[in-house]
């Protein structure tokens, strides 16, 4: 199995998740053409304007016919749908109908990338999903292909996406390369900057780290409570290393930071600091 990315490795449920953003592309549009209603145990009409192939391929996918949906989407992407890119790039990832292949995933990824959107455009998620993709895969680099490893590119686009576009997940994976000094200087305030707006922004994994930070900096009572609240709301793939991270604190503190950061960790769960 070759290297994933951190992104690929850090999001669970994908296939869910793309049929999920897929289908609130097909909702979102109310115009005429959704009246049309293929047949998808004909041919992929690729003649057919690009949601309406991507709508084609959208339905195959979800009836099992994958090899008509990556044609379809394929098409689709051809004519300058984004969505069909972003789902071709996703498949390719993964192995999803298609042979996994990263160098294919990367390339549909960099071309959404290519093409600038302004924030808050249709396509913003899909843009943003792409420049994450593509850190993780400089991160680590692909084997047996033109792309190599370059933690200074990872870390520029981490830093396009939680800038431009705050996305709270580039501001994470950035604040860890700062802290870890990848791609450029170490720079610990620095780090703790990005984490904290992470956090505030609802990443469990940041609000994880800025908490661990903090109690190792000489704040035991609020750097656990943020661990606590974190070990609280975590998901399953993230739950493991966050609740070593809090045992590890508790263990070393005495019975009343640990009841004060238990009652501070609740109150702030009301308030959402």
């Amino acid at each position: 199995m070759k290297k994933r990315s951190m992104m690929m490795e850090k999001t669970g449920h994908r296939q869910v998740g793309l049929v999920l953003v897929l289908a609130s592309l097909v909702v979102g549009y109310g115009d005429a053409r959704l009246a049309h209603a293929f047949d998808i145990t004909t041919e992929v009409p690729k003649e057919s304007g690009r949601f309406d192939l991507f709508r084609f391929g959208f339905k195959a996918y979800q009836n099992g016919d994958k090899k008509k949906a990556v044609e379809a989407y394929r098409y689709a992407a051809e004519k300058g749908h984004t969505g069909s890119r972003w789902a071709l790039a996703n498949m390719y990832a993964y192995g999803d109908g298609v042979p996994e292949n990263d160098y294919e995933a990367f390339k549909a990824y960099a071309e959404i990338v290519n093409h600038d959107v302004e924030p808050g455009s249709p396509d913003t998620g899909f843009y943003v999903n792409a420049l994450l993709a593509l850190a993780g895969y400089y991160q680590t680099g692909i084997p047996d292909t033109p792309v190599e490893k370059d933690l200074v590119q990872a870390r520029q686009l981490y830093f396009q996406a939680a800038s431009v576009f705050g996305s709270p997940e580039a501001q994470f994976r950035l604040a860890q390369m700062i802290l870890n000094g990848e791609g450029g200087a170490k720079n610990v305030r620095l780090a703790k900057k990005w984490l904290n707006l992470s956090r505030k922004n609802g990443n469990i994994g940041a609000m994880a780290v800025f908490g661990d930070l903090i109690f190792n900096e000489g704040q035991p009572v609020l750097g656990l409570a943020y661990l606590t609240m974190a070990a609280d709301r975590c998901a399953p793939g993230e739950c493991s290393w966050i609740r070593e991270l809090q045992e590890k604190c508790f263990s070393v503190v005495d019975e009343n930071d640990r009841r004060g950061a238990i009652a501070l960790a609740q109150n702030m769960g009301t308030t959402n600091p």
